[in-house]
C-alpha cells in the first residue's frame, strides 16, 4: 500500500465492500442456522461412513479393487502401475490419511457434479441463465482457493464439513462449463432430425443431446475430481484431516520427510483418479453416442 495519497484518490468514494460482505455473513449465520446445521449433518452422514469403510478394510483390498478397475478401463499395464503406486502409499505411514482424503474427494466431487451437470444443461438451453452464470463462474474460478475457507469456517466451524463444502464450491465451475460446452457442440442436424420425428424437448435432451455430449461431460467430471483433490489438501488448514493435515503439520514443523511422503501420496492418488476418470470417458466414444442418437431419432 502506498503511504502517500494522491489528490485524485481523495475525491474517489470508498466502497465498503468488505463491510457489506461481513454484514451478509453475519446475517446468514444468525438467520440460517438451522439450514447450515442440516447441511453439515448431510455432509457428515455422507463422509463418515465412506471414510470408515475405506480406512476399515485392509489396504490390500482397496489396492486390488482399484487395480482391477484400472485393468478393466485401461488394461493390465495401468493395473500394475496402480497396484505399485498404491502399494507404495500403503507402505508409508499415511494410508488412513490417504483414504480419508479419497473419501472427502469422492463426496465433494459427487455433490459438485449433482449440481454442476443440471446447471450446465440449464446454461446450455437458456440464454438468460447463461448470461447470469458466466460472470458467477468467472468469479468462482478466479477467486483464490484460500478465500473459500473463510465463510466455510464462519458457517460450519472447524472440521471436515467446511473443508468438503469449500471443495465443492471450488471444484464445481468446470463441470458446469464443460457440460454446457458439450451440449452446445452437438450436431444441430441430428437434433433437428430428432425434433422432426415429434420428440418432445426432454426426450431430445436425454436421448440425443446428452449421449453426444457425454465425452465432454466426462472431461468435466475429470476436472472436477482433480480440483477437488487439490482443494481437499488446502482444506487441511481448517481441520479437514487427511493428507492436508499431514502436509500442513510438516510445513509448520519443517519436516521435509513427512511432507515429501504426504506429497507423493497426493500425486499417486491424483494420477490414479485422473486416469480412471479419463478412461471412463473413453468408454463413451462419439461413434457410440451418434448411434444412440440415431436410434432415438
Amino acid at each position: 500500500m502506498s503511504l502517500t495519497q494522491s489528490p485524485l484518490d481523495s475525491w474517489l468514494p470508498r466502497v465498503p465492500l468488505g463491510a457489506w460482505t461481513e454484514a451478509a455473513v453475519d446475517w446468514a449465520t444468525a438467520s440460517l442456522g438451522p439450514f447450515f446445521d442440516g447441511v453439515a449433518t448431510v455432509v457428515e452422514t455422507l463422509v463418515r461412513p465412506l471414510d470408515d469403510l475405506l480406512t476399515g478394510v485392509p489396504a490390500v483390498v482397496v489396492v486390488l479393487v482399484l487395480a482391477g478397475l484400472g485393468w478393466w478401463l485401461r488394461g493390465w499395464k495401468f493395473a500394475i502401475g496402480t497396484a505399485v503406486g498404491l502399494g507404495l502409499v500403503a507402505g508409508m505411514p499415511y494410508w488412513e490419511e490417504t483414504m480419508s482424503t479419497l473419501a472427502q474427494v469422492l463426496v465433494a466431487s459427487t455433490l459438485a457434479l449433482l449440481m454442476a451437470i443440471p446447471l450446465g444443461v440449464l446454461v446450455a438451453e437458456n440464454r438468460r441463465a447463461s448470461a447470469v452464470a458466466r460472470p458467477v463462474l468467472d468469479l468462482m474460478q478466479t477467486m483464490p482457493a484460500f478465500v473459500y475457507l473463510i465463510p466455510a469456517i464462519f458457517f460450519f466451524g472447524i472440521g471436515t464439513v467446511p473443508g468438503v463444502l469449500a471443495t465443492l464450491v471450488f471444484s464445481m465451475p468446470p463441470g458446469v462449463r464443460l457440460t454446457a460446452l458439450g451440449l452446445r457442440q452437438v450436431d444441430k442436424e441430428i437434433v433437428q432430425a430428432a425434433e422432426s420425428f415429434g420428440a418432445p424437448p426432454w426426450m431430445v435432451l436425454l436421448r440425443t443431446k446428452l449421449p453426444l455430449a457425454l465425452p465432454t461431460i466426462m472431461t468435466g467430471v475429470n476436472q472436477v475430481i482433480m480440483l477437488a483433490l487439490s482443494m481437499v489438501v488446502i482444506a487441511g488448514m481448517v481441520g479437514a484431516g487427511g493428507l492436508g493435515k499431514v502436509i500442513m503439520f510438516a510445513l509448520s514443523q519443517i519436516e521435509v520427510g513427512s511432507g515429501f511422503e504426504g506429497g507423493i501420496a497426493v500425486v499417486i492418488l491424483a494420477v490414479v483418479l485422473d486416469r480412471l476418470t479419463d478412461s471412463a470417458g473413453d468408454r463413451f466414444p462419439s461413434a457410440r453416442a451418434q448411434r444412440l442418437a440415431r436410434e432415438a431419432a
